[in-house]
């Protein structure tokens, strides 16, 4: 099984406030965010579940127009083709994942 050194990936800052080391599998693809507080995604969606886990800060995330808070530990599933957005309330971590793989953000 191959061995990814997520610190060896460069950072890149896909958003403002979203700095993030990304990398795929085969049919999935992974995120490490550091996220300023603030820092928004707009409303979106596409056709990949996506799963935040917060592992430091707060952020809100809005799916399918209802609002919640996410603290360390907590996990949100996004369903494939649910208009979603998120916003940091603090600085903080969070780990997101995509399957199927999210072409749009490249293969490392």
């Amino acid at each position: 099984m191959p061995i990814i050194d997520t610190l060896a990936i460069p950072a890149v800052e896909k958003r403002p406030g979203w700095k993030g080391r990304i990398f795929s599998s085969p049919s999935m693809t992974f995120a490490h965010w550091d996220f300023a507080a603030g820092a928004t995604i707009h409303e979106h969606s596409h056709e990949q579940e996506e799963v935040w886990h917060v592992l430091e800060g707060e952020l809100e995330l809005t799916i399918g127009g209802e609002a919640a808070r996410a603290g360390p530990g907590m996990v949100a599933v996004v369903p494939a083709h649910a208009a979603h957005a998120v916003t940091a309330l603090t600085d903080g971590k969070a780990i997101v994942v995509d399957h199927p793989l999210r072409p749009d953000f490249g293969r490392s």
